[in-house]
């Protein structure tokens, strides 16, 4: 089978660079008896299938065109190869030809066919029988790729139909590293400038190409004049729709003007070109063109062979013409649609997977994407013919169709100017403009699709929101700050520990200071009070047995008062005022008790036994003396033990020591009567003080006053007895109320002593008396 009429069967050509003379086609597997390559002077082949720095990779691919000569039979076209080299050590070979010098072969496996949809498929296929091929370490058996073009030739019959197939290319990686220069991209290759690619990948190279030119619908089936810019078969041949079918994509597609031919006469397309293509590049006849190239030394000439120069290792745009770079300048529905767009990319986007959405879904696929350029190319177009309709109004000239018919579609304004007024202008001189105007020279193609910006607006809020997002997404701070953020948070943890453990060590080393400072201060106050009970022993004489609480509870008291007094508390204080009064009121009424039990026993014993007043007088005033004697020796030893005591508290101490001490021995002399008015040294009476009431006197009363005048009047007999405190007699009216007062004194005054012993202290000394 040499060929199909008006189609180029696939060929398999096998490249070999030598040491000597460079790369070199060394088979070609086609027609039988025919040199392809010579009949079209393919002498690039070569320089186009070993691509520059494709023997630093194990595998490498390479896309490019190639322009078929016409015949007699058929016109020129463009042809599209694809290259496949890999190389091996030159000792593995089985069979190794004289003339291998170097260490490592280096070969490439091509496969030329006409139309560019089947390259996506044929790179997979390529792969695995060049490794297999290479695998067999013998060069010379070629049946391998014998058997792979006839493989070829029956998938091409039968794919023969299907012409609008997908390259295998990726648009969502395309749009997900570009984003927004996508759309400027796109909007570049109407306006036909010279775009040149650059990236040391040499197959990410092509496929970007020719993912940017698959965005323009149909235009991947009408690339016949790519190769050649002096072709122009397309132009000469293609006819003016007459009718449209809305149900058919192709057929509105063309009503529409589309394909827009890109390239054309003048222009040409190299996804990878090599350097010894320069000089088509610099001709005259070449006016615009989308190129790529692996080397280098182009970058330091971009400015003679670019308008635009795309850098794929840096992700760079750099546009050299001022004009272009206003023309190229995104519109805010232009910026607002391309950022939309890639939001939906980014959102389903898949890393494992960047060819497809991770759920699958139709949002953010290949068809997706296709389709959404599509619509925006036909409401750019739509946009164009109405502007057209406007512009003689604009001018001041008579339209093809008056302004009433105008109005008729109830299109507001200019609704071109969404999509940037200079690029319209630039784009209105562009060759494939020109081939637009002329196949919808009567189209009302504003009828057919609407003639909106598909994001037509202002710029408002969320499209600001949106591209700072965008914009801090871009600058990928979790990558960047990443090691930082863990650097920093070890050393917050080290310092954080650091300052835990100093905190904890200055707290304990308090803590064991304020330990000793409190040890300190509990041996300092035993030994004051050890000391204070020791001056007391030895500076107080030896005091009877019934006075040893009394003397305790002073020296405690006096131990408690060298102490800084704390506050006082009210409510317990109060509390103990309560429980001494309610402790010295049982005493005093179990005392009562008692002296009315004894009052009756003495009244049974005088009614029994004769009175005699001086067997009774005698042991009496004895009695009376002894406990008198006794109260000044008490009174002198409290004095003595207490040297240090405050002023206010001897004189509140001793003045109720003497007012009991008076109390008892009124009433041991029965001097609770009436009194005379108080005489003075001078034999005067003292009128200021008020009468006592008189109170009954017992039965040991009266023998008490008895005895007293019988020792007044023999004065030799027996001692004189102690004479009543006239200072402090009338103060206290009865026992009981004396006690209460007392008790409540006691605990106001000091309300850190203890208040029941002092009180059982005093009482123990009142019931003296009677038991003696």
């Amino acid at each position: 089978m040499s060929h199909m009429q008006g189609r180029q069967a696939p060929i398999v050509m096998v490249i070999d660079f030598h040491h000597a003379r460079g790369p070199e086609i060394e088979l070609c597997i086609g027609e039988d008896g025919t040199d392809i390559a010579t009949e079209n002077d393919w002498s690039l082949l070569p320089f186009m299938a070993l691509s520059d720095g494709a023997h630093a990779s194990t595998e490498e691919f390479s896309y490019f065109t190639l322009r078929k000569k016409e015949t007699a039979t058929e016109p020129a076209t463009s042809l599209f190869g694809i290259a496949c080299s890999r190389q091996i050590d030159s000792n593995l070979l089985l069979n190794r030809p004289s003339d291998v010098t170097r260490s490592t072969v280096q070969k490439a496996v091509v496969v030329i066919t006409d139309t560019p949809q089947t390259v996506g498929q044929l790179r997979e296929k390529l792969s695995v029988v060049t490794s297999a091929w290479f695998a067999q370490r013998d060069f010379s058996d070629t049946d391998i790729l014998k058997k792979f073009r006839e493989g070829l030739i029956i998938s091409w019959e039968q794919n023969e139909a299907s012409k609008d197939q997908n390259l295998g290319l990726s648009l969502r990686e395309m749009i997900h590293e570009f984003k927004y220069q996508t759309l400027v991209l796109f909007k570049a290759l109407l306006l036909q400038p010279k775009m040149l690619f650059f990236g040391s990948r040499c197959e990410r190279l092509c496929m970007i190409q020719f993912s940017l030119i698959s965005l323009i619908p149909g235009l991947i089936n009408s690339l016949q004049d790519c190769a050649d810019p002096s072709a122009d078969s397309y132009e000469q041949t293609v006819k003016k729709p007459t009718s449209l079918k809305t149900s058919d994509r192709a057929s509105l597609l063309a009503y529409m003007g589309l394909p827009l031919q890109i390239f054309g006469k003048g222009s040409m397309f190299g996804p990878y070109t090599p350097l010894q293509q320069l000089d088509l590049l610099a001709d005259y006849g070449t006016k615009s063109y989308v190129v790529g190239s692996t080397n280098s030394l182009l970058l330091q000439q971009k400015d003679r062979y670019s308008d635009i120069l795309i850098n794929l290792d840096e992700d760079t745009i750099n546009i050299s013409s001022p004009s272009l770079r206003n023309a190229l300048i995104l519109s805010a529905a232009d910026r607002r649609w391309i950022d939309l767009l890639t939001q939906i990319i980014n959102d389903t986007w898949d890393e494992a997977h960047p060819q497809r959405p991770k759920d699958h879904g139709y949002m953010g696929s290949e068809e997706f994407i296709r389709l959404q350029f599509e619509e925006y190319l036909l409401a750019l177009l739509a946009c164009m013919k109405y502007h057209e309709e406007l512009q003689p109004f604009n001018n001041g000239e008579p339209g093809r169709r008056s302004r009433a018919q105008l109005e008729a579609y109830n299109i507001e304004g200019d609704p071109a100017l969404e999509f940037n007024p200079e690029f319209l202008t630039q784009w209105q001189t562009t060759s494939n403009y020109a081939l637009f105007k002329r196949l919808t020279s009567d189209a009302l193609l504003f009828s057919i699709a609407e003639p909106r910006h598909p994001c037509a607006g202002g710029l408002t809020i969320e499209d600001v929101q949106r591209r700072l997002s965008q914009q801090v997404a871009e600058l990928h701070l979790d990558e960047r700050v990443r090691e930082g953020r863990e650097a920093l948070n070890r050393h917050l943890s080290t310092g954080q520990k650091k300052v835990s453990a100093a905190f904890n060590s200055f707290w304990a080393d308090i803590e064991s200071m304020r330990e000793a400072q409190r040890k300190r201060n509990e041996e300092k106050a035993l030994q004051s009070q050890r000391s204070s009970l020791d001056n007391s022993t030895v500076s107080s004489p030896p005091l009877p047995a019934s006075d040893t609480a009394s003397v305790n509870s002073t020296t405690t008291s006096s131990w408690f008062g060298a102490r800084k007094a704390p506050t006082v508390d009210i409510a317990q204080a109060q509390a103990s005022v309560n429980a001494v009064s309610q402790k010295a009121g049982a005493y005093l009424s179990s005392w009562g008790s008692w002296a009315s039990e004894k009052r009756k026993e003495w009244q049974e014993k005088k009614a029994t036994t004769p009175s005699s007043p001086s067997s009774t007088t005698s042991p009496t005033l004895k009695t009376i003396a002894e406990g008198a004697d006794a109260e000044r020796g008490r009174r002198r030893s409290l004095q003595q033990s207490r040297p240090n005591e405050d002023s206010g508290t001897l004189s509140r101490s001793g003045s109720r020591r003497k007012r009991w001490s008076n109390i008892l021995l009124r009433r041991e002399s029965g001097d609770f009567g009436s009194r005379s008015p108080t005489r003075r040294d001078d034999g005067s009476a003292d009128s200021s003080e008020p009468d006592l009431p008189a109170f009954p006197k017992s039965p040991l009363s009266r023998e008490a006053s008895i005895a007293d005048k019988e020792s007044r009047a023999k004065p030799d007999d027996s001692p004189t007895p102690p004479q009543p405190d006239k200072e402090n007699a009338h103060t206290v009216p009865s026992i009981s109320t004396s006690a209460a007062t007392l008790a409540t004194e006691t605990a106001t005054a000091d309300p850190h002593t203890p208040s029941p012993e002092p009180t059982q202290a005093t009482t123990s000394t009142l019931a003296e008396t009677p038991q003696n």
